[in-house]
C-alpha cells in the first residue's frame, strides 16, 4: 500500500518540481527588442505610449517595484533624476506597475519642474513588465505581481546593456551610478 502511494506521487512530484527554475530565468537580454505594446500610460488611462514607437535612438528605461516605495522614491529614480551624465543616455521612462494617477503624482513629487525630461508611465496590468519577463510575486507587500528593480539601456529599440536587481528589489546593479557612471 505504502509503496503504491509513493509511485502514484512521482508524477505530481514531478510536475511541481516543473514550476521552479533549475537555470537563471530567461529575464529580459542584450539584443532584445522593446516590446511592442500598447500598454503603457501617462498621466491618464488615455494617453498610450508604446516604448517600441516612441524611443528615437537612445534611451534608459527605469523599472521600479512601486511607486511612493522609499528606496524607489528616495534613492533609485532620484539618482537618475540628478544624474549629470542622464541626457547622454538619452530618453528616460520611469515605469511602474500603478495606474497613470499615481505615477503622474510620482513624478510631480519627485520633479515638479518636470526639467530632468524623466517620463513616468504606469503599466497597470503588468503587462510591458511580464513581456520583459521582470515581473514577480510579490502580493504579501504590494497587494499583486510588481516589477523587478532594473535599468535597461536602449539603443535602436534594441537593448543595449540590463540592470536587473538579483533579489528583485535591491538596490545594487540597477543603482545609477553603476548604469551611467
Amino acid at each position: 500500500m505504502f509503496a503504491r502511494r509513493i509511485a502514484t506521487n512521482i508524477p505530481r512530484v514531478r510536475a511541481q518540481a516543473s514550476l521552479f527554475h533549475s537555470t537563471a530565468p530567461a529575464f529580459v537580454q542584450k539584443g532584445d527588442a522593446i516590446p511592442n505594446l500598447d500598454v503603457l500610460v501617462e498621466n491618464s488611462p488615455g494617453n498610450k505610449v508604446n516604448l517600441a514607437k516612441e524611443i528615437k535612438s537612445k534611451a534608459v528605461i527605469i523599472g521600479t517595484p512601486a511607486a511612493f516605495s522609499p528606496a524607489c522614491s528616495s534613492t533609485h529614480v532620484p539618482g537618475f533624476i540628478n544624474h549629470p551624465k542622464l541626457k547622454e543616455a538619452g530618453q528616460a521612462f520611469v515605469i511602474s506597475v500603478n495606474d497613470p494617477f499615481v505615477t503622474k503624482a510620482w513624478a510631480d513629487s519627485l520633479d515638479p519642474s518636470g526639467k530632468s525630461g524623466v517620463r513616468f508611465l504606469g503599466d497597470p496590468s503588468g503587462e510591458f513588465t511580464k513581456a520583459l519577463d521582470l515581473s514577480f510575486e510579490s502580493s504579501a507587500i504590494f497587494g499583486n505581481d510588481r516589477s523587478k528593480r532594473y535599468v535597461l539601456l536602449v539603443e535602436d529599440g534594441k537593448v543595449k546593456e540590463a540592470f536587473v536587481e538579483p533579489d528583485n528589489t535591491g538596490l545594487d546593479v540597477s543603482a545609477a551610478e553603476k548604469v551611467l557612471g
